[in-house]
């Protein structure tokens, strides 16, 4: 599978991206306002095309290269709710829903991706959305899918399901299916992290990754305005417990030799999961380096696809579109 294009829009640390490249993607053009996601961009593939630009300001006729791409594919911020979709007071997290759509209009992939929460494809709270989009692409020629997936089912040791819209040209949309799992068993965060734990000589990382023996809560990025980098909410925070990491904080380095675990005696004598670390329990390689300091490098971690992911739905774009005759096998 070759010569596919795509133009990603609020690409963030590049998780969606990077999976799509995986699943034989080439980026014509990526865009973020945030600079140090720019950075991470670059630093990663210096050969990208990456504009360090808000979506709302963004327009294509200014970078033909976005013309006669692929696929649109955007990992857009999650919305709260939609009730206020098109109102003055609309939150930026919903005009920029809307923008990618308009976006469609001028550059006319042949499919369009938008990833956000669960209930984008399914809850009553974003029907004013969808009634929205699927009216725009509708017009333009396309048809519209809409489905959640759930990270672990790609492989990724982490629950974490996705709202997704999928609108593909009228004339391939036939072919278009939701991805299907590729792993049968899903990973667990001791599976995933034991060695990275083990790495400084920490005499309890096997029996550490013994009791870490599920798969991640989801990890929550936080927003620019919040304080520290945290792992989630409180049920995360207690799932996490439950596997003697404190999740009340990222860890600053991987536990030492002489790291005491004890989580029976408080969250002070449990491990702390690295931004390093969540970026392998979001799907990213070991390779991949992310811009800024702690709490600015776990947000671009926490608000990304997993590339996993990425990977499926790029492929199942690919089929759509190119027949690939080659899906992934489960294992």
């Amino acid at each position: 599978m070759s010569g596919l294009t795509f133009v990603d829009v609020c690409s963030g640390g590049g998780g969606l991206a990077l999976g799509l490249e995986q699943a034989g993607f080439e980026p014509r053009l990526l865009l973020d306002d945030d600079e140090l996601a720019v950075t991470t961009l670059r630093t990663n593939r210096p050969r990208w095309d990456v504009l360090h630009t808000d979506l709302l300001d963004f327009d294509p006729a200014e970078y033909p290269v976005s013309y006669d791409v692929d696929l649109l594919s955007a990992g857009l911020p999650r919305v709260k709710s939609s009730a206020t979709v098109r109102r003055a007071d609309s939150c930026v997290e919903e005009r920029l829903l809307e923008a990618t759509v308009y976006l469609v209009h001028a550059i006319r992939p042949r499919a369009v991706l938008i990833e956000n929460v669960p209930g984008l494809a399914h809850s009553s709270k974003y029907q004013h959305f969808r009634d929205f989009a699927r009216a725009e692409l509708a017009h333009l020629g396309y048809e519209c899918n809409w489905f959640v997936v759930n990270a672990v089912d790609f492989g990724v040791p982490q629950n974490r399901k996705q709202g997704l819209l999928m609108a593909v040209d009228r004339r391939r949309a036939e072919s278009f299916r939701a991805p299907a799992p590729t792993v049968r068993q899903p990973t667990t965060v001791g599976v995933a992290l034991g060695r990275s734990m083990a790495s400084r000589g920490w005499q309890d990382a096997a029996r550490w990754a013994a009791q870490a023996d599920q798969p991640a809560p989801t990890l929550v990025g936080g927003s620019k305005n919040r304080g520290g980098a945290d792992l989630g909410p409180t049920g995360a925070k207690r799932k996490w417990a439950t596997m003697g990491v404190n999740g009340h904080t990222v860890g600053d380095e991987i536990p030492g030799s002489d790291f005491v675990w004890a989580p029976e005696r408080g969250r002070d004598n449990m491990v702390k999961i690295t931004t390093e670390q969540a970026a392998l329990l979001q799907g990213f390689p070991e390779s991949w380096e992310i811009a800024g300091r702690k709490t600015a490098r776990y947000r671009q971690v926490g608000h990304a696809t997993p590339p996993p992911v990425g990977k499926a739905l790029g492929r199942a774009v690919a089929v759509a579109l190119h027949g690939d005759p080659t899906p992934p096998v489960a294992g």
